[in-house]
């Protein structure tokens, strides 16, 4: 007998040997093969997409979250979220991305999820001068409902259509520096160019403003919970301004 499963057995009834006792030894060995639980999230962020209807909000979500691109996505509906871990400065960190609709008449929905976000994007279209125009309204909202703390990051979405382009990626630049922390880029989701990118920086950011080593009632004010957000949020901070 192989020394490895040299385990005490009971007598078989009438001395013979069982098909079960020749497999008990087997499953011996496999459930102390068993593997080990993976290694829970050192920290858990919220994440929301914001900007105008049509500047691929969801598109930029779904590529950094599954590596997909829909050529003929449907607007969102109120809000839509995605999971997405990734690891950095050696922690382990659970992304809740919220996708959020935009169209006004569902402002009254999405403004509950700006209060919990650590990291906050703000999407236009480069080819779509009425969605540069509306970025003022979205800093207001920001203003009104979002964290003082929260990173922000300004992208100029579809930088594959280049030759449609009508937002200089200077008119970008110059929109961000006005705000106070924001950063500013350009992606392209079909093509998949400065998606993770995005998400990434966005998150080192986050990071690089909170303690690495916190104890679990402090770290709770930075986990997200999974549980759906109220539709209103019962209480406001008072409105502040980022820009003139």
């Amino acid at each position: 007998m192989d020394p490895r499963y040299d385990i005490p057995r009971r007598a078989a009834a009438g001395g013979g040997s069982g098909g079960s006792e020749n497999s008990s030894p087997a499953l011996g060995a496999q459930s102390r093969r068993r593997k080990m639980p993976p290694r829970p999230a050192d920290f858990k962020l919220q994440i929301i997409i914001i900007g105008s209807r049509g500047v691929g909000k969801t598109s930029l979500m779904e590529r950094f979250t599954d590596d997909t691109f829909c050529e003929s996505c449907k607007s969102t509906v109120g809000v839509d979220f995605k999971i997405k871990t990734v690891e950095l400065r050696g922690k382990k960190i659970r992304l809740q991305i919220w996708d959020t609709a935009g169209q006004e008449r569902f402002n009254s929905i999405t403004s509950a999820y700006y209060r919990g976000a650590k990291g906050i994007v703000v999407v236009y279209d480069i080819t779509k001068q009425e969605t540069f125009e509306d970025l003022p309204k979205w800093m207001k909202m920001i203003d009104k409902y979002a964290s003082e703390e929260a990173e922000l990051l300004l992208v100029g979405n579809k930088l594959d259509c280049e030759t449609d382009r009508i937002i200089s990626k200077q008119q970008g630049e110059r929109f961000a520096s006005r705000i106070s922390g924001m950063r500013f880029c350009e992606a392209s989701a079909k093509d998949n160019f400065n998606v993770d990118e995005i998400f990434v920086k966005l998150v080192d950011d986050i990071l690089s403003k909170m303690p690495l080593e916190v104890s679990n009632k402090e770290l709770s004010n930075s986990v997200l919970s999974l549980q759906p957000e109220p539709e209103v949020p019962p209480e406001l901070p008072p409105p502040r301004m980022r820009c003139c």
